[in-house]
């Protein structure tokens, strides 16, 4: 594996963190006879990693199949996977893989298509999200077995906007609008992250370049970014910042802060954000005066946009994150594909359980009962310190919008072929650097849209 795809394999992984993605640290697996298989997962949180064993036990008892698992930190996971691909002692099946992960697994000839795609139809192709499916598609094949999603998000308050008779901001224009109105003193309009170096900052521009219209590449591999929409994009952002937030560099934690502490009238984050605005978590609690004395407060006075449409955009869309079940090559394929459909469907609701603001079901139900999966994640505690569902906080129109959000969902790269690109440009981040110097004003969008394409350019000769 060359160092550089390694590179990315694993920042891949580092940008999925918001979804829990770590590990314990064993790095055995080994071969256990034609009846065992080995299963090694990103889910490294104490509590979590004792439900998944409950899991693994329960099919154990009811298959047969012996499963050894184990968990392998985000830091090592691209290094474990290269050590023991070279040693022959990959495991059976891995989990809570990103595109990126699941992608780059396929493109090293090391997942098994075949067998996920023979799990899909088993369970039923029409039961899975089309746009999921379509995600981890490669050739029109699957090449992993798409477990969750979880989903970008614009949060926003409800009750500043009533109070200035501001529109719902779905769309740039609204955005732009709401932000510069409610940009006063002590108060940003919105924050957003702007930091060079961060891959949440490339998470939030593709979220509006989506919206926008702007892809990487076109289906035959052409880079895009200098483009009209990705142009209008660059300028869009730079325009949002500069006449809408705070001076400097955001990234999550400030961003958070900022909101919680009731001085945003906006924010972009993940949809792990949601337990903790509704005060589930004690590291994490809102501040704001309002929520001293109720801490779900501002919970209940947030509105909630998934999908956003810009100018040169055809229909709301956004960014998110599917995570996936990759079964690998020349491993014990059939009691592994037999794992897989557990832990999507007696096993789904535990999985999803970990942790529901952030694992949005990619199977609405089964063929018996279509809404099966919906219906009970929608009963699923969110929370760490204080666990309950979110539906004691948010509006059932918001919790349909995050369980259809995987429709509208979009990514880079990956349904032009280009997983190994949107990879590889993840571990050098040219986007969110090109962005950094349009909003200190160092470069204008039609510049810093040629310089990131410039430099997207190099990292595409280099893996070639």
């Amino acid at each position: 594996m060359k160092p550089r795809r390694l590179t990315a394999l694993l920042i891949a992984c580092l940008l999925l963190a918001a979804a829990g993605c770590g590990g314990g640290g064993d790095d055995e697996s080994g071969d256990g006879g034609d009846n065992a298989i080995t299963f090694w997962s990103a889910e490294d949180n104490a509590e979590r990693v004792k439900v998944l064993q409950g899991i693994v036990d329960e099919f154990q008892s009811k298959s047969g199949v012996q499963v050894k698992l184990v968990t392998i930190a985000e830091d090592q996971l691209a290094s474990q996977i290269q050590s023991a691909s070279a040693a022959g002692s990959l495991p059976d099946v891995m989990g809570s893989l990103s595109l990126g992960f699941a992608h780059s697994l396929a493109a090293d000839d090391l997942a098994d298509g075949e067998a996920a795609n023979q799990v899909i139809e088993s369970l039923g192709r029409d039961t899975f999200s089309e746009r999921a499916l379509s995600l981890v598609e490669s050739d029109g094949t699957p090449i992993s077995v798409p477990a969750d999603t979880w989903t970008q998000l614009l949060v926003y308050r409800k009750d500043l906007f009533e109070k200035e008779g501001l529109e719902t901001p779905d769309t740039f224009e609204k955005i732009q609008a709401a932000a510069t109105k409610l940009n006063q003193s002590g108060t940003a309009g919105i924050v957003a992250a702007t930091k060079a170096a961060d891959g949440f900052t490339q998470q939030t521009f593709e979220y509006f370049a989506l919206a926008n219209g702007c892809q990487l590449t076109d289906d035959q591999g052409n880079l895009q970014l200098t483009t009209p929409p990705c142009v209008e994009t660059f300028q869009f952002y730079s325009d949002l910042i500069n006449n809408g937030s705070t001076k400097g560099g955001q990234d999550a934690d400030t961003t958070r802060a900022a909101y919680f502490s009731g001085k945003a009238g906006m924010i972009i984050w993940s949809s792990f954000l949601l337990d903790e605005l509704a005060g589930l978590r004690n590291d994490a609690l809102p501040t704001c005066p309002q929520c001293r004395e109720d801490k779900a407060w501002l919970a209940e006075n947030s509105g909630v946009v998934t999908a956003i449409t810009g100018p040169s955009g055809s229909e709301p869309t956004q960014f998110g994150e599917v995570t996936n079940f990759s079964i690998i090559k020349d491993g014990n394929t059939e009691p592994a594909k037999q794992f897989v459909e557990y832990m999507m469907s007696d096993g789904y609701v535990q999985w999803l359980g970990f942790a529901p603001e952030g694992k949005f079901p990619v199977r609405a139900g089964t063929k018996d009962n279509p809404q099966e999966y919906i219906e009970a994640w929608n009963k699923l505690e969110a929370g760490v310190d204080t666990k309950a569902p979110l539906s004691d906080f948010y509006p059932e129109e918001v919790l349909t919008a995050l369980t259809e959000s995987t429709d509208t969902m979009n990514r880079w790269g990956f349904q032009q072929g280009q997983g190994r690109l949107v990879g590889a440009q993840l571990a050098e981040l040219p986007i969110p650097k090109a962005l950094a110097s349009e909003i200190s004003g160092k470069l204008t969008a039609d510049a810093a849209a040629k310089q990131a394409q410039a430099d997207v350019e190099e990292i595409a000769q280099s893996i070639e």
